[in-house]
């Protein structure tokens, strides 16, 4: 699947409050990214494709429906599912793991904070949020767009195998082999010469003259 280039980063925005969720979306489509809201964790869920009846919510647009997601922001105070109920079911998915997600709260609860931070979310926003903390959101899709997929163990055994087997081949073999064969045939005239002085067709050469001396 091709990257998102930054004009196309796609925040999937979730909050009870309609007021709160207006904000945001004002604050994302700002800072140029392209927005889709919705007023429940459970709405939010059906919009990845995660909805109890596996089917997925129609958004404002047909744009949005065919971008990819590539962050989730929560409210945390919310009815039914919270903001972490909803961090949960996303980090659970093998599908969606990759996706980060951001928490929003008015309420500055460090146990709270924790507790998100621990179980994957990349940043805890208190309200109200400020167009400042936009700057804070990209390089975590950047970071989640660049992850490697994962390779089952056989796929890397493999690319092992063809990665190390051509080049541990050609370091096993000596530089000068190829170069051997040459070396007898360039030598034929004095290795017949010694085999007919031993054969004593010839003298040996400390005993031969030089017929110019």
């Amino acid at each position: 699947m091709a990257l998102a280039t930054e004009a196309q980063f796609h925040v999937l925005a979730v909050d009870d409050s309609l007021i709160d969720r207006k904000l945001i979306e004002r604050l994302l489509k700002t800072s140029s990214f392209l927005v889709t809201t919705v007023d429940s964790g459970s709405k939010a869920l059906e919009f990845l494709g995660l909805g109890e009846d596996h089917c997925s919510l129609a958004p404002s647009s047909s744009e949005q429906h065919d971008a990819e997601v590539n962050m989730v922001i929560t409210d945390y105070c919310m009815p039914e599912m919270t903001g972490y109920d909803l961090l949960k079911k996303i980090k659970e998915s093998s599908a969606l793991r990759n996706i980060p997600v951001v928490i929003m709260s008015s309420e500055n609860v460090p146990a709270r904070i924790s507790r998100c931070l621990e179980n994957g979310a990349e940043e805890f926003l208190l309200k109200p949020v400020k167009l400042s903390d936009m700057s804070r959101l990209r390089p975590h899709i950047l970071k989640g767009q660049h992850k490697e997929p994962h390779k089952e163990p056989q796929q890397r055994l493999q690319v092992c195998n063809d990665t190390c087997g051509s080049s541990g081949y050609s370091d096993s073999t000596p530089a000068n082999v190829s170069g051997s064969s040459n070396f007898d045939s360039n030598n034929g005239g004095s290795t017949n010469k010694r085999k007919a002085m031993d054969e004593g067709l010839l003298p040996p050469e400390s005993k031969r003259t030089n017929i110019y001396d």
